[in-house]
């Protein structure tokens, strides 16, 4: 069973903003000294700190020194590489042979990433929120999004491994996954230390 996602104009808003933010700050000058340094003292509070400083580096120009920039920049990579995860575990569920409760379970990790996908534009429209008023209130939200986030993409794995998927398939989707809960886990532990 496919899960799907249903876009409010406000995350689909946020997702866009945030991919901009993504296009533009790559698209700029190159980092100065104190926009890394800020970075790389900012990386350290993140269970992967060498992981976070090679997402983040290329975008230190525009993240400067600010902190919600830097979170939501952290953000917007987590969102494409969970979306580009996505897309490569489809492309293994479409191979041949695989017997019919390896294709039921991978088809249950992918809506798991497709469900995560949808929690971290809730992330992001959260944070988009937090000049809004009730800042706690959104930086709370943003926090659990985060981290349902990170329990769908573990629950991915869970189903694979629950159906007895075929070693190779098993060890690609397990990588992929593992890669994207990394910058899941980065952006989050930003997000916590925000304020």
């Amino acid at each position: 069973m496919e899960v799907i996602i249903t876009k409010t104009p406000l995350t689909t808003l946020a997702f866009l903003i945030l991919i901009s933010q993504l296009h533009q700050i790559s698209c700029s000058t190159p980092p100065k000294k104190t926009s890394t340094r800020f970075i790389l003292k900012s990386c350290q509070t993140t269970t992967y700190p060498s992981l976070c400083v090679k997402t983040l580096t290329p975008y230190a120009s525009a993240v400067r020194k600010n902190p919600l920039k830097l979170c939501t920049t952290a953000l917007a990579a987590a969102i494409q590489g969970t979306r580009n995860c996505s897309a490569a575990v489809s492309k293994l569920s479409n191979q041949r042979g695989l017997l019919r409760r390896e294709a039921r379970a991978i088809k249950g990790c992918i809506g798991h990433l497709k469900d995560a996908v949808g929690e971290l534009k809730q992330t992001a429209a959260a944070m988009g929120r937090l000049r809004d008023g009730d800042r706690e209130f959104q930086w709370a939200n943003a926090k659990t999004y985060g981290s349902a986030a990170i329990t769908d993409a573990e629950t991915c794995v869970d189903e694979v491994l629950e159906g007895k998927v075929n070693p190779v398939v098993k060890r690609k989707i397990r990588r992929c996954v593992a890669g994207v809960e990394k910058l899941m886990s980065n952006a989050l532990a930003l997000i916590n230390h925000l304020f």
